[in-house]
């Protein structure tokens, strides 16, 4: 290895030209600039390993043959030219998996999106051609179905909450439970929020136990609001209780008080779904008496990300007002695959049509089905379906696991890694004891033609 820099030197003397690297015949076919960086890259790593002492002329020389280097640029221009946010298939078991995007869209938002991608009304009255507001269709399809005179969105429910807040309580005090302090993913943090928001928290009870009592005992004249955090990503069990909304409400009706909900997942489906029974119902909040209820749109409702608020006219118009709403409103995509998606609950059928909903109401049966007959695409890599255990997922019930079954494979970090770097769709299963599990309940939706070729094609 060389040890001075004068054979260091001599060793680097070796390198090829970028130039020379680029005009190679066997990387033509590559556009221009991704084959410079591709270069430019694997240059830098050899020079590192020379000037590390990891390599000699020798070990150069056969890493600069022809062969061997271009087939390192080749794989590198093919990384490059990858897109980042492309298809993949879901094997994790978690349905509503954050960082694979969450739900996945039904066919008729989809749709949606494609017809909207070039110009599309969403500001413009198409019959007076006046100016109008984006989310006009999109709040009464949300009113239809909610029973609320209200509706506005915006980026996310963090951004919802943010909003509502900001809008209705900058400037007065706000009352909140101990045990509804959360944070969630990312470092949303409910007391930063209220921060933020201008509001001055006020932190009542324990983390286990609130009483109705300890609302009245801190509410003053500085008092705007009763808020309720949805404590979507944990649960605390045994002697554990908080006032509900309805609570609130009747406390806070004569003395002029508003009662904000924050419920999280948006559950806007009528009937439970098994391991989310606990999951607060949009409907149920607006009924029992809160003045805005707000929650996400790509949880448990099925659609696209974003946060919706929904609550009575003056409270929403008050949020739809203040100047951070046009920081925070949506596109026409979002907007478009929103009404898409609601309209299914208004028009179809949410527990087929929408993939979320298909998938978290699957039965036992179905999926063991489904398991084997991948088990069946799989033979000679040492397939067996066993019951599995799958969740939610993105803080829905997550104490709370769904029966499934999975299909599993011999399996290592290596074998992992290769299903994920997959070409063109790749695979994300869970690693588990030596296996890999490839979870019916997240695959239930996917041609299983496709998913047994992408596993063999990763595998062999």
């Amino acid at each position: 290895m060389p040890r001075t820099d004068s054979e260091r030197s001599a060793v680097l003397r070796q390198l090829p030209a970028v130039d020379s690297i680029v005009r190679h015949e066997a990387l033509q076919g590559w556009p221009r600039p991704v084959v410079l960086a591709a270069a430019r890259a694997w240059l830098d790593e050899v020079r590192t390993a020379v000037l590390g002492g990891g390599l000699d002329a020798a070990a150069l020389a056969t890493r600069c043959a022809p062969a061997t280097m271009v087939a390192a640029i080749a794989a590198r221009c093919r990384a490059g030219s990858r897109r980042r946010h492309r298809r993949v298939l879901n094997a994790t078991g978690i349905v509503l998996h954050t960082g694979l995007g969450r739900a996945p869209l039904a066919a008729a938002a989809v749709q949606a999106i494609g017809e909207a991608a070039g110009y599309a009304v969403v500001e413009v009255d198409p019959a007076s051609g006046q100016r109008d507001q984006r989310e006009l269709e999109v709040a009464r399809l949300l009113g239809a179905l909610t029973g609320t005179t209200g509706a506005l969105v915006v980026n996310n429910n963090a951004a919802a909450t943010t909003l509502m807040l900001t809008a209705l309580t900058a400037g007065r005090e706000v009352v909140i439970s101990r045990g509804e302090l959360v944070e969630i993913g990312g470092g949303f943090r409910v007391p930063d929020v209220m921060r933020r928001a201008g509001c001055t928290m006020v932190e009542v009870g324990a983390t286990n136990k609130t009483h109705l009592r300890d609302f009245a005992a801190a509410t003053g004249d500085a008092t705007a609001a009763y808020l309720k955090v949805h404590p979507s990503n944990f649960r605390i069990e045994g002697f554990a209780s908080v006032p509900s909304v309805r609570e609130l409400a009747a406390l806070a009706a004569p003395r002029g008080l508003l009662v904000l909900d924050d419920i999280g997942s948006g559950l806007l489906l009528p009937q439970p779904i098994p391991g989310c029974e606990d999951e607060p119902r949009v409907v149920d909040s607006p009924a029992a008496g809160a003045h805005v209820t707000c929650f996400s749109g790509d949880k448990l409702l099925g659609g696209p990300q974003c946060g919706i608020l929904i609550g009575d006219a003056a409270r929403i118009a008050a949020c739809r007002a203040h100047p951070l709403y046009r920081a925070l409103r949506c596109d026409k995509l979002t907007l478009a695959a929103l009404e898409a998606t609601l309209r299914i609950y208004r028009d179809g059928d949410p527990a087929h049509e929408i993939p979320t909903l298909r998938m978290l109401t699957a039965l036992p049966e179905e999926l063991r089905a489904r398991s084997e007959q991948l088990a069946a695409m799989l033979t000679g890599l040492g397939a067996e379906v066993v019951a599995s255990d799958s969740f939610a997922g993105s803080g829905a019930n997550p104490a709370r696991s769904l029966p499934s079954f999975a299909v599993t494979l011999p399996g290592s970090d290596a074998r992992a890694d290769a299903l994920r770097a997959a070409d063109p769709v790749a695979v994300f299963a869970r690693l588990h004891d030596g296996r890999l599990w490839l979870d019916a309940r997240t695959l239930l939706l996917e041609d299983p033609d496709q998913v047994a070729g992408a596993v063999r094609a990763a595998l062999s």
